[in-house]
């Protein structure tokens, strides 16, 4: 055999075993934005787990703040015991304040003299550091968690929710946090654009950094986004872009693992959706159906090498949004503490 047909060959099967093999970079582009025919989910998948893994009802018909009900006394215990060092890493990117693709309402910051300052924030969307409540999206009819189902002109009359609030999370969130690191367990800087995360992805994580998520946790998936923005730039992450995250056939995993709260370093869902139709992915689905509050776009690149460092993927988890009575949520500074 010629040594330019054996070049060729053993190229050939190197992008082949590439293509195969999920840790690689040439296996990252190529899964990009696809979807495996075992992870298919379709419209009627959703609207039955609407019904099946609903947790409208589970604390009762007043219910106001979904999950978070699974901190426990004994959760928030072992939670503190977590603390070996007492070394704190915040998950909150610095605010924003240029206009870029995925910042189109920056942070307005001005002084208004030496000693004070204004700052304002339309802090929904892909930018700024904040934690969804409730009362933040709907299901086509306007429904939302535990089947509150506010009037539009009621709401903007009274200057908020008169349910579902983040001022219901004025105590603050105390709780078991887990980091998964989805870039460092496929050996990779960051995910492609609209790469999507499995459940596979998950438990493979859990097995190599030997933790598992449980009742009460709140649970941040590591994308990468921010370490992609800071080597190739900002673009365009809004639910009609692209953006790594949770793909659709997550969504009975989460339920089952009873997460408290769902974060990550971009909104948690896969854009563009494997589901047309249901465009708001996870994200929607948590909020509404398990009634999972969200970190989003939580800035989780110091956690995860202060993780690295330790071997620690596990730790205490604190946040407190502002308490605003009928607020759709809140910018957030949550804290990791080893």
């Amino acid at each position: 055999m010629k040594k330019s047909t054996i070049v060729a060959l053993a190229v050939t099967i190197a992008v082949v075993l590439a293509v195969a093999l999920p840790g690689t970079p040439i296996a990252q582009e190529a899964s990009s934005g696809s979807v495996n025919s075992s992870h298919t989910v379709t419209r009627a998948d959703i609207e039955r787990w609407k019904k099946e893994l609903s947790n409208w009802g589970r604390w009762g018909k007043d219910d106001q703040i979904g999950a978070l009900n699974l901190i426990t006394p004994e959760k928030r215990k072992q939670a503190a015991a977590l603390v070996k060092e007492g070394f704190s890493v915040s998950l909150a990117a610095d605010a924003l304040t240029e206009k870029a693709p995925d910042n189109p309402s920056p942070y307005e910051h001005r002084m208004l003299a030496i000693g004070s300052d204004h700052i304002g924030v339309s802090y929904h969307g892909t930018a700024h550091t904040h934690l969804d409540a409730l009362g933040h999206v709907s299901y086509e009819g306007g429904v939302m968690y535990n089947g509150y189902t506010p009037k539009e002109e009621v709401v903007m009359k009274d200057g908020g929710h008169a349910r579902n609030s983040i001022h219901n999370v004025k105590n603050g969130i105390f709780t078991r946090g887990v980091l998964i690191d989805i870039p460092r367990l496929k050996g990779l800087p960051y995910l492609g654009p609209d790469t999507p995360i499995y459940v596979e992805d998950l438990e493979a994580w859990e097995k190599r950094a030997g933790v598992k998520v449980s009742s009460g946790d709140a649970l941040f998936v590591r994308t990468g986004r921010w370490a992609r923005r800071k080597a190739l730039g900002p673009w365009d992450t809004s639910r009609g872009g692209q953006r790594p995250g949770l793909h659709e056939s997550v969504i009975p995993w989460l339920k089952k693992r009873d997460v408290a709260v769902l974060g990550s370093d971009i909104p948690s869902s896969v854009a563009p959706p494997s589901v047309k139709e249901f465009i708001g992915g996870i994200h929607d689905f948590a909020l509404i159906s398990l009634g999972v509050h969200l970190f989003d776009n939580a800035d989780l690149e110091a956690l995860a090498d202060a993780a690295a460092a330790r071997k620690r993927w596990e730790f205490l988890l604190t946040a407190a949004p502002l308490p605003i009575r009928g607020g759709t949520g809140s910018p957030i500074n949550p804290i990791a503490t080893f």
